[in-house]
């Protein structure tokens, strides 16, 4: 959320940034609706005051006769002007929380994905002399991946993960978590649940396209989490941090959850894009005058792994119309897919600035003003595992048929090639 004075101060500033996020807003009935829900609020101030008022004044039998008649007439009017204010506020808020994060200058304009511009290429893309393989083929042959099954048990977009794929995974979040916690990062599992009011509070609950993406279990009124970040990222609601301790980091493990609305026929084969899926996520609450440096720091983290599996990427600096309606900036790393023959997206780091921590109210008080003022929150994958799986099934697939290991997670799993667990004959 933004803050409503800069708003009034800065109207064509956020129509701007409004229309770079190919947002449609009229920031104009904004304006008006605040003007308006003051005016009714100082209006039912000033009732409530003569209403105050009359109760402490005292006279004779007429007196408090006229007194009970005034008051029960101001507490018929201030209930209608409370039901007034009720619902400008309401569509005033409904207006604000439609708001999206203002972008920095530096964001590319476009309006989707085609304006996004490649700032790096390590494209080291190897040179297969036999024909290449998608991942699912090899993980069928391997016995790594049953999507069959997984759809007589759950559906469409669902899979079973087998054997070594299963190893390679932890071997993953181990490799990623041995990282990144020689970094200061606080290891965490985070709940996969949430209030509704705190996956709105992270920004995931504004749209009707935010909603349509998202897990409701009715009965219980919770929400399963669509990425680690956000039950993370809530975590610190309604609290003040230390100034010390910024920046407070955390690198946290999950599954989550996806509806996919409107990708039906997208990526359809294999476990690209599904419904569940495993994450390792970090979150940073960081002093504002230093967020977009602690925001270099994290994508720098994720290229040093991409890096150490030694996979082609290109890292992307998303437009404004291509970005999360809660990030003020965010860089992609799109890994080489040999089976797809195209780059695609593995990860994502956003700088949100104060937008969720205003909604959360997490705040730090400021050493040299002592102002408490609110946190910068960040937010970075480390592994969306199955997509890193992927890159890695299609970068080190061999003519023979197998898959080479990355140098750096043999010694996790005691082997440089897959297969290495022996099959059973069915």
């Amino acid at each position: 959320m933004l803050d409503i004075n800069f708003i009034r101060q800065n109207p064509e500033k956020v129509k701007k940034g409004c229309l770079k996020k190919q947002v449609d807003i009229d920031i104009n009935r904004l304006l008006e609706l605040d003007e308006k829900r003051i005016g009714e609020l100082k209006k039912i101030e000033a009732l409530r005051a003569e209403q105050n008022k009359i109760s402490r004044q005292s006279g004779g039998e007429k007196g408090i006769d006229e007194s009970i008649k005034r008051a029960k007439a101001l507490k018929e009017k201030i209930k209608e002007e409370e039901e007034r204010f009720k619902t400008t506020k309401g569509d005033f808020d409904e207006l604000m929380f439609k708001i999206p994060n203002l972008p920095f200058d530096d964001v590319p304009e476009g309006k989707d994905e085609r304006g996004n511009i490649v700032v790096k290429k390590n494209d080291r893309v190897p040179n297969f002399k036999f024909p290449v393989r998608n991942h699912l083929e090899i993980g069928e042959e391997l016995d790594l991946i049953d999507v069959k099954r997984a759809a007589k048990v759950s559906g469409t977009r669902f899979g079973y993960l087998k054997n070594e794929a299963v190893l390679l995974e932890f071997a993953l979040i181990s490799f990623a978590f041995d990282n990144l916690v020689k970094e200061g990062f606080i290891p965490i599992i985070p709940p996969v649940l949430m209030k509704p009011k705190m996956l709105k509070a992270m920004g995931y609950l504004d749209t009707k396209q935010d909603r349509e993406e998202r897990y409701f279990l009715e009965k219980d009124d919770l929400f399963l989490a669509g990425t680690s970040e956000q039950p993370i990222g809530a975590m610190h609601q309604g609290e003040i941090l230390e100034e010390k301790d910024l920046p407070k980091r955390y690198i946290g493990f999950s599954s989550c959850f996806r509806e996919e609305a409107g990708s039906y026929g997208k990526d359809t084969k294999g476990i690209l894009r599904v419904h569940q899926f495993d994450k390792v996520e970090m979150f940073s609450f960081c002093h504002p005058e230093k967020s977009k440096e602690e925001h270099k720091f994290l994508v720098s983290l994720e290229e040093k792994l991409i890096k150490e599996l030694k996979l082609p990427y290109q890292l992307v600096h998303l437009c404004g119309g291509d970005s999360s309606r809660v990030s003020a900036s965010t860089f992609d790393i799109e890994v080489w897919m040999p089976g797809q023959n195209k780059y695609r997206e593995t990860n994502s780091c956003s700088n949100c600035t104060d937008f969720q921590s205003r909604r959360l109210n997490i705040r730090y008080q400021d050493s040299k003003t002592n102002n408490l003022e609110f946190v910068h929150t960040l937010n970075g994958t480390v592994f969306a595992i199955g997509r890193i799986l992927i890159a890695i099934i299609e970068n080190y697939q061999t003519a023979d048929g197998r898959i080479e290991i990355p140098d750096v997670l043999t010694k996790y799993l005691n082997s440089k090639t897959i297969p290495f667990i022996p099959r059973k004959k069915n």
